[in-house]
């Protein structure tokens, strides 16, 4: 989510091509209204809820508009850029391209487009549990690392949240006293459901939007020095060619607008009340969202 996520490219890179199956550009062309419009491949990185949420959203908006939709997930967002820079995926519909996932943009720029934005107000964040009341700043983790076992329980090696931590640490003058400890974000939550709920003392990299952060009694910790970076938009990165390829795809993407409450009934649905059943999340979201945003087919079905 989320991507937050910068990462150091894999070696499985490489051979890209041979591990991804999927549509082509050129066989995923606007057929021109004849009731197949095309393929559409989404991708996104496994655990990170932001990006199942919305493809979910758009699996069904797109199929109603006449598009086979297909979503693929990934361990890695090196990977995933890579694929849509190659052309074996055709978006990623909720990238971090401006702060977290800049280093993507930077290395695959001229192969990417930027579809639009969906919402303007993620932020990585550094959090505790809620009953560590003399911890409310990154600044307060100074001096008290052996309360955490010297310990930042953090997500997948390759995130942008990960880099942004990494930088944090010495920042705040805490890498004398602080290892950040990196796996899955299924680890993480595993790490601090346990702690909060025997009530121990844990700090871990989170971000908004995120549905944990309802879930699991956590504060953000104030970040005073700004390193864990400014709030910034997650928005549909494609292909060069998205555009063009799938203009009424576009067109209706292009037009979508989330605010909080909006996207955290999306993330809540799919995440948690209908965690097995995404068709039912996406159905009860829309009927209880019919003027989310501006597109033609959930107008269709106030």
């Amino acid at each position: 989510m989320k991507n937050r996520f910068l990462t150091t490219f894999i070696a499985g890179v490489a051979a890209l091509g041979l591990a991804l199956t999927g549509c082509s550009q050129e066989a995923a062309k606007d057929d021109g209204g004849s009731g197949d419009k095309g393929d559409i491949k989404l991708g996104y990185v496994t655990g990170w809820t932001d990006g199942q949420s919305v493809s979910l959203l758009l699996e069904d908006q797109l199929g109603k508009l006449g598009y086979n939709v297909e979503t693929e997930t990934f361990s890695d967002a090196a990977v995933l850029y890579a694929g849509i820079a190659n052309g074996d995926v055709d978006m990623y519909p909720s990238s971090w391209p401006e702060v977290t996932h800049k280093q993507y943009i930077d290395k695959y720029g001229d192969d990417l487009s930027d579809v639009g934005a969906y919402y303007d107000n993620a932020v990585l964040t550094i959090a505790v549990p809620k009953y560590m009341k003399d911890i409310n700043s990154i600044e307060d983790l100074k001096g008290k690392g052996k309360d955490f076992d010297g310990k930042i329980i953090g997500i997948e090696p390759g995130a942008g949240l990960t880099a942004a931590t990494k930088k944090m640490i010495p920042d705040y003058g805490l890498d004398k006293e602080y290892e950040l400890v990196t796996s899955s974000t299924a680890a993480m939550l595993t790490e601090l459901g346990n702690a909060t709920d025997a009530e121990e003392d844990i700090v871990v990299t989170l971000w908004r939007p995120f549905w944990a952060n309802n879930a699991y009694p956590v504060k953000d910790l104030e970040d005073p020095k700004g390193a864990m970076g400014e709030a910034e938009k997650l928005h549909f990165t494609g292909t060069k060619s998205f555009a063009e390829d799938f203009p009424e795809a576009a067109d209706y993407i292009g037009k979508m607008k989330l605010d909080d409450k909006q996207y955290g009934d999306l993330e809540d649905l799919v995440v948690n009340e209908h965690k097995d059943d995404g068709e039912a999340a996406i159905a009860e979201w829309l009927k209880s969202n019919p003027d989310a945003y501006e597109g033609e087919i959930a107008d269709e079905e106030k």
